[in-house]
């Protein structure tokens, strides 16, 4: 280590108060932040949750950070995310519905440590059980995305989505989620174009560049949130019908820009299909909230534009970041 790598790690263990870790099935990522909650260090790693057995995770964590760390007293690190599941450090079981965001810390667990440098707080996740108008749902990371909108606003009350490849819907009223609902959307457009008749006509989605600002692609993706909202039962036989399309239509573009439009159009369609639900009785006066990195959240906005509903965007490790502190302060 040179003297200037030295003197940075000096500065961050001299002002580092305490850690936030977002810790996924695929990677984890952790930022120092000050007294002040300001970020003062960051880092990431691949080591998710799927890589990792429960006895691997203090040490694949001081890894990471141990070089922020001062050398007396112990930093607090507020963790959420898959590390807290069943098959994950140590599960931190889930708070059922209703549920404040800002009481979340309340649902923490602390995994017994080999050393004494760290002090880890396992964030819960949430869980819904069938009722009148509710089924089983669970989620865990998203509910500290959506305490990340209660931080500033502590009565906020509005409907909350989450896209991705398991997107979230949820209902927050004055600070607490009521309710929420899964949709598979982003794995079923995975599957679909990947490992069905589909994937001889879509372009895949490693290729798949940033198609909407195409505007045949642009367009081909409107059509089709707009079709399939107005008749969500016709949604199998119009991913029939766009391979048939791609057999049929003389009028589309050649090679791969053929492949782009009619992965759009399957991007609608499957979207389209998640909104036809999500939003059958939303109000369309209120706009939904977006919670998510930029390129998804602008393709959401487009499909609700689509159906008449406005939207508002906060970055998702703004909302992470937001929650986890929430979740400290609730800790003094």
């Amino acid at each position: 280590m040179g003297l200037t790598e030295m003197s940075e790690t000096t500065d961050i263990a001299d002002q580092l108060t305490w850690i936030a870790v977002d810790w996924g099935s695929s990677n984890l990522r952790a930022w120092g932040l000050d007294q002040h909650d300001q970020v003062i260090a960051q880092a990431s790693s691949d080591k998710g949750m799927l890589s990792l057995k429960a006895d691997e995770y203090e040490a694949e964590l001081l890894r990471l950070v141990g070089d922020w760390l001062p050398t007396t007293d112990t930093t607090k690190v507020m963790v959420c995310g898959m590390a807290g599941a069943r098959q994950g450090w140590l599960e931190a079981a889930y708070l059922p519905v209703p549920t404040r965001l800002d009481q979340l810390s309340q649902g923490a667990v602390t995994p017994t440590l080999t050393g004494d440098q760290l002090g880890v707080y396992l964030l819960p996740g949430l869980s819904q059980t069938r009722g009148t108008a509710t089924h089983f749902d669970v989620m865990r990371g998203e509910e500290t995305q959506l305490a990340g909108l209660v931080a500033d606003s502590p009565d906020f009350t509005g409907l909350a989505c989450l896209p991705g490849t398991h997107a979230k819907w949820a209902t927050l009223e004055a600070g607490a989620v009521s309710g929420f609902s899964t949709y598979l959307t982003g794995e079923l457009y995975q599957l679909l174009a990947n490992q069905s008749v589909l994937k001889h006509s879509v372009l895949s989605p490693s290729a798949a560049r940033d198609d909407l600002n195409d505007a045949a692609c642009r367009e081909a993706f409107i059509s089709a949130v707009s079709e399939i909202n107005q008749a969500p039962e016709t949604f199998s036989s119009r991913l029939f019908g766009l391979r048939a399309q791609d057999l049929l239509d003389g009028r589309l573009p050649a090679g791969d820009t053929r492949g782009a439009v009619l992965a759009a159009r399957l991007s609608g369609l499957a979207i389209g299909l998640e909104l036809s639900g999500a939003c059958r009785e939303c109000p369309s006066d209120k706009p939904i909230m977006l919670i998510g990195n930029q390129a998804l959240s602008q393709r959401y906005t487009l499909a609700l534009n689509t159906i008449g509903y406005q939207t508002q965007h906060v970055d998702g490790d703004t909302a992470v970041l937001a929650g986890l502190r929430l979740a400290h302060r609730a800790l003094k």
